[in-house]
């Protein structure tokens, strides 16, 4: 059985540690990862924007040169994470690495990445949809029922 004393003692033992760790924590750049998820993620938004005046340029339709851009930015965030480059990019960037297509692509390589060395069914094939599986299952499930609503509107 602990006594009061004990338990005070203990009390003031993690309370004096929690103030030693929050003083020798480094503290958060706000604004730098402001600025670097900022200039990322515009950098990244730009790169695609280049790719469909590109694509718009070979006299493709605005919608045809926007799934061409897609499956290029999907290609490269997927080439980039298998380089390992995009890991370092999302340590700097942050958020803005994440910017939808290219962050999603990166979501689905890097896992089949990590777990290689286990094969090509039970490594890559198993864990290759961890992270973007439900995001893929939801997605479709949302898609289907606002297809029926929008049926039965209709």
């Amino acid at each position: 059985m602990v006594s009061m004393d004990g338990k005070r003692e203990e009390q003031t033992f993690n309370e004096q540690y929690q103030r030693m760790v929050d003083e020798i924590k480094p503290k958060p750049t706000l604004m730098k990862n402001l600025i670097w998820a900022f200039f990322i993620g515009g950098l990244i938004c730009t790169i695609g924007q280049v790719f469909q005046n590109y694509f718009i340029g070979l006299s493709l339709t605005k919608k045809e040169a926007a799934a061409a851009t897609s499956a290029v930015m999907i290609f490269l965030g997927a080439f980039f994470t298998g380089l390992g480059v995009y890991d370092e990019l999302g340590q700097r960037a942050g958020a803005g690495s994440v910017v939808p297509i290219t962050g999603f692509a990166n979501s689905i390589v890097a896992p089949a990445m990590e777990f290689k060395r286990e094969g090509y069914v039970f490594g890559i094939g198993a864990k290759m949809f961890v992270i973007a599986g439900p995001v893929i299952v939801y997605g479709l499930i949302t898609a289907v029922v606002s297809g029926f609503i929008y049926w039965l509107l209709r």
